[in-house]
């Protein structure tokens, strides 16, 4: 069964590989990593695991957090299937049809950047109207206007985050974590900024 792992580690050589070495002798199998942010001498890395049937998620958590400068910052089931989404992917599929390039970034956010929904949505006085969405998304936003891509509170269920689209809104929501990072909200800006250039063309 898939799961996707972040983890924070110190950025020095042989960290990875003592984490790799805990998650093997745990029973996990690494079938993917990506480094998703670098700050004060720390890493923070997505590993897609496959677990087989029997293994304890917790068995892989408790064998990383013993290791000296590694937290285990949220493990979840990973549904989008066997492998990560890069932003090159993501480029090269708007690139296919330009004149859907910015409903297809929608449809292609979940998978890029481990969400369970996303949406573009028009702010005004009555509400956000949806323009486009993928199927777990909320059908109602009480959402202004949005400057820069920012966290947003959420709720019980998800953390969610929001950035701005030309005259629309791009949300996304990520059912119990893990907050998104700086460098995620950075990332959604580039793409979207990407998509904005590529319908255009």
């Amino acid at each position: 069964m898939p799961y996707l792992m972040r983890v924070e580690l110190p950025d020095v050589p042989g960290s990875l590989g003592r984490v790799a070495s805990a998650i093997g002798e745990a029973g996990g199998d690494i079938e993917a990593i990506e480094i998703v942010e670098k700050r004060d001498g720390f890493a923070v890395d997505d590993v897609l695991l496959e677990i087989p049937a029997g293994t304890m998620p917790d068995s892989i958590i408790s064998a990383c957090s013993v290791l000296d400068g590694v937290s285990v910052l949220w493990i979840s089931r990973y549904a989008a299937g066997g492998n990560l989404f890069l932003d090159l992917e993501v480029v090269e599929a708007l690139t296919e049809d330009p004149s859907t390039a910015r409903d297809r970034l929608v449809e292609l956010l979940p998978i890029a950047f481990r969400v369970d929904w996303a949406a573009r949505v028009t702010p005004g006085a009555d509400g956000a109207r949806v323009v486009h969405a993928t199927d777990a998304a909320p059908s109602a936003y009480d959402i202004g206007p949005v400057p820069a891509p920012t966290r947003l509170p959420g709720d019980e269920v998800y953390v969610e985050c929001a950035a701005p689209f030309g005259d629309d809104l791009v949300l996304m929501g990520r059912r119990g974590g893990p907050e998104f990072l700086d460098s995620e909200l950075a990332r959604l800006e580039h793409l979207l900024g990407l998509a904005i250039t590529i319908s255009r063309a």
